[in-house]
């Protein structure tokens, strides 16, 4: 007897804009082209999330209620953000890839039901990664078109249920993601009062001339893709990462409390800019050295940076699309390892966000290449063992546990395409408190030394 699916498929729903709404001047438009911020991430895998909301609604109230309000404020959001119910392309005829929307064009909805433990899955203790994937949808993908979302709401009877997202990362970057996201909570919880509008700050900026392109990025970037495997490959085709075997997921918090403390112990220091966001990384860094024993002479540490306000002129904060360049620290691994360690990786990453003053694109023509460069290297070597490179995604700005559809805050946030690409998510805490939460997935040795290694910085803190 074959034993029972975890996750079952009830519906796979399309939902396309809603045409119920008046059209303005600032509609979403139906073709957009992409800028080379997006471009640089062309096929890298998509950016998924999945939200877990506790509700002890009834079956039928999930599929009467719940499901009804959630398909037709998607449908309202769906009407703002256009594009996201379109295709991207790359037109023979075009320089660059393109996202376009025809009528009848929408985002897929499935509806799923699950008989895994719903508190297991959304709690803190160490998860197999694999036990959240069957919650989260696929994208449709070929070679000449790639769907932009895709969404899953899976139901956990009597306990709640979980809202997965698949978004292509050379469409959004995670504010645009999220932006989408607030505004489908917003239309959700505004359904029977008449009011369909977004608001300024959520109302996506389209424009794409705000963009200014003075060293050719997007010929550079655009050109390294044709010739990944090419010459004029203008495949859309994402990059399948493979999964690391035995791979848990954990969740650790750095409290308010916990880092007022740490940039105490920092203090003496005056000409060192502790940031939370530096703080977090830094601690983060520390622990994860000491715990998986890296014994390579450098290592690195790798973060996004949003541009918008940083270029010049500067984009408004709603710019829907990428907006987002990398920066990197370097330093001695035995220096994060040594007792002055939280000041040596701050020290590092602030020099790195420094350099944002010489130019936030300096140096931004190698990119693409760097990372098709280390695509290639990953298909060429074994990734059992952690190297010296660390990766930091999200972003506490980005308030994922804001995230309410009008059943409450979610109870847990994972971001769950960090399991193939091996990155430290890092967000608001669910508590409402200032803190941040760190989820990170690695082995389940190298998460319990991880632990071990958080735990006990934290408990010699808290002792002093």
């Amino acid at each position: 007897m074959e034993p029972p699916r975890s996750v079952n498929v009830v519906d796979v729903c399309h939902v396309v804009p809603s045409t119920d709404l008046p059209d303005s001047a600032a509609a979403a438009p139906k073709s957009l082209p992409l800028t080379f911020f997006d471009i640089l991430w062309l096929r890298l895998p998509p950016v998924q999330r999945l939200f877990f909301y506790e509700t002890s609604s009834s079956k039928s109230s999930f599929y009467n209620s719940i499901i009804p309000k959630l398909k037709h404020s998607l449908s309202l959001t769906l009407h703002h953000y256009l594009p996201l119910a379109g295709n991207l392309t790359w037109p023979k005829d075009c320089p660059k890839p393109v996202i376009r929307y025809v009528d009848g064009d929408g985002v897929s909805l499935t509806i799923a039901e699950s008989n895994m433990d719903f508190y297991h899955l959304s709690g803190d203790d160490f998860r197999e990664v694999k036990e959240c994937h069957p919650l989260l949808p696929e994208l449709t993908v070929s070679q000449e078109r790639a769907q932009v979302i895709a969404l899953q709401v899976t139901l956990f009877p009597n306990d709640g249920f979980s809202v997965g997202i698949t978004a292509h990362h050379a469409v959004l970057d995670g504010k645009t993601s999220m932006s989408f996201m607030k505004s489908w909570c917003r239309l959700c919880k505004q359904l029977g009062g008449g009011d369909s509008t977004l608001g300024p700050g959520l109302t996506p900026f389209y424009d794409r001339d705000v963009v200014k392109d003075p060293a050719g990025l997007e010929a550079i970037y655009a050109n390294e893709w044709l010739n990944e495997k090419g010459p004029n490959n203008r495949s859309l085709m994402i990059w399948e990462l493979n999964l690391r075997p035995g791979l848990v997921r954990g969740t650790f918090e750095l409290t308010r409390e916990d880092a007022e403390k740490l940039k105490k112990t920092l203090l003496q220091d005056s000409l060192l800019h502790v940031s939370t966001f530096s703080l977090t990384c830094s601690y983060t860094w520390v622990c994860l050295v000491k715990a998986l024993r890296i014994r390579e002479k450098k290592t690195h540490l790798g973060f996004n940076v949003d541009c918008r306000s940083r270029l010049k002129p500067a984009l408004p904060e709603n710019y829907f699309g990428n907006c987002i360049t990398g920066r990197g620290a370097f330093v001695e691994t035995e220096g994060l390892l040594g007792e002055e360690g939280l000041s040596f990786g701050i020290k590092a990453i602030s020099k790195a966000i420094k350099s944002l003053d010489d130019g936030v694109l300096n140096r931004a023509e190698i990119l693409a290449s760097i990372i098709i460069g280390a695509k290639a290297k990953t298909e060429v070597t074994e990734t059992e063992t952690r190297s010296g490179s660390v990766s930091f995604a999200g972003s506490p700005r980005f308030e994922v546990y804001g995230i309410d559809f009008g059943w409450g805050r979610p109870r847990k946030v994972e971001m769950t395409s960090v399991d193939r690409t091996g990155a430290i998510c890092i967000s608001d805490s669910r508590n409402g408190n200032g803190g941040v939460e760190i989820g990170l997935v690695l082995k389940l040795h190298e998460m319990e030394a991880f632990a071990s290694e958080f735990s006990k910085g934290l408990a010699k803190l808290r002792s002093i």
